[in-house]
């Protein structure tokens, strides 16, 4: 079994899409999300672990079945609809312990196990901040024909409509927390499932809505002290272009990373070591150091 994880890295993730929706907000009719001051886009952490959760459950077999699952997902209830969280957690006969081994979710993220009693709560060790986009971006409404009508002998079909971005570069900032893996028991290979859900479930996001998302780059800071990070990575990039509202691919800009270099290399002596995936098409300020590992996914 491979072994707990008992190093802090950091992690930067950068993804695009084009002409659709990264997140839409159910309370303001599903809208891809807009600081509404800044005019920047912003996805919940809640999205990407989504993301991750569901590559897991389609490509890596954690489906409930070969005592591998994803505890929060949708299931349907024996009493009809979906369960709860005290039905789910039913389904491992109501054992922290079951769950914790079972499920990678809640090793990676956490969670509040609903147990008979008193609930047990678990910090997750992967930790994301909301992402943002890189530059302020443009909503969109697009309406168009319905194919059906709206109630049977009507002569027209109904319209429906939808908001989208016609692009939208977003950088996600995380930290790996080896001291909350303790209680979680995250392994190194959840680590590394983890960067490839993160890259590849990105990718096979092929839902109408989110089709046209690509990852971008994967950098992942492992540090020696194990209380230490530098923070912020996310800060620490950015897109310089004279319309930002003309972006739409990366064809269209350079990523500084700048000052993204300068920093990891001032804490140089922290560093174990820097790992990355990048899309051989993302155009940078500067090249990578040559003591960066590149991520193997496959």
């Amino acid at each position: 079994m491979s072994k707990i994880i008992d190093k802090r890295s950091e992690l930067l993730f950068c993804y695009d899409i084009s002409d659709a929706n990264p997140n839409g907000d159910p309370l303001d009719e599903n809208k891809p999300r807009i600081d509404e001051e800044t005019s920047i886009n912003f996805v919940t952490d809640v999205r990407l672990k989504r993301t991750i959760r569901d590559y897991l459950f389609e490509y890596k077999g954690y489906d409930g079945t070969d005592s591998k699952d994803i505890f929060v997902r949708q299931k349907e209830s024996s009493k009809g609809g979906i369960q709860d969280g005290k039905a789910r957690a039913k389904d491992f006969s109501e054992s922290a312990d079951g769950i914790i081994q079972k499920c990678i979710d809640i090793r990676l993220f956490g969670g509040v196990l609903p147990l008979s009693g008193d609930s047990i709560t678990f910090t997750g060790p992967t930790q994301f901040k909301i992402g943002r986009s890189l530059h302020k971006v443009e909503l969109k409404h697009i309406q168009g024909t319905g194919a059906f009508a709206s109630k049977e002998g009507a002569k027209q079909s109904t319209f429906r409509e939808e908001y989208i971005l016609p692009y939208s570069f977003i950088a996600f900032h995380g930290i790996v927390n080896q001291n909350a893996a303790k209680h979680t028991h995250m392994t190194k290979e959840d680590l590394d499932l983890l960067l490839e859900s993160m890259w590849l479930g990105t990718k096979n996001l092929i839902s109408r809505s989110k089709f046209g998302q690509q990852p971008r780059l994967l950098v992942q800071v492992t540090y020696k002290n194990p209380n230490f990070f530098i923070g912020d990575l996310d800060k620490k990039i950015n897109i310089k272009h004279d319309n930002e509202l003309k972006i739409r691919s990366i064809a269209d800009f350079e990523l500084n990373i700048d000052e993204l270099l300068s920093a990891l290399e001032q804490n140089d002596d922290q560093i174990e070591k820097v790992s990355y995936k990048m899309d051989p098409n993302l155009k940078l300020s500067a090249p990578f150091s040559e003591k960066w590992t590149e991520i193997n996914l496959f």
